[in-house]
């Protein structure tokens, strides 16, 4: 999908739940308000908006969300733009994949998300090691 990133990491031993506290961690210090859903069978959800100028550049119930699914030695992080999901701690995301998670967006939508994707893979990369 346009405005999708995807990152594969194998054999990394990686504590999941360590790496959603530091991504949540990261997104907070960026300013964006975070929520995660609860982990399951099909990963955690987390969703961050920020307000500000991003509210004139991205629709209000639109939110930058991330994947995080598999296992400490294979796992999968898909980074996107989604619909801002109302009470989505109480939500699985087996529930929610039935939903649109990742959006296909505008052009305006779309270069924000490439450079706020990219600056977060990076990240990703330097928690996992």
């Amino acid at each position: 999908m346009i405005g999708e990133k995807t990152q594969q990491f194998q054999g990394k031993g990686t504590d999941l739940a360590d790496l959603q506290g530091k991504i949540e961690g990261y997104l907070k210090s960026e300013g964006f308000t975070t929520q995660t859903s609860p982990p399951g069978p099909d990963g955690t959800l987390i969703q961050a908006k920020k307000g500000g100028f991003l509210s004139e550049v991205i629709a209000a119930d639109r939110a930058l969300t991330i994947l995080i699914s598999g296992d400490s030695d294979n796992f999968t992080v898909r980074i996107g733009i989604g619909k801002w999901l109302e009470h989505l701690g109480v939500a699985a995301v087996e529930t929610l994949l039935l939903s649109t998670l990742f959006l296909v967006v505008d052009v305006g939508e779309m270069a924000w998300n490439l450079e706020i994707e990219n600056k977060l893979a990076k990240q990703i990369e330097s928690f996992v090691g």
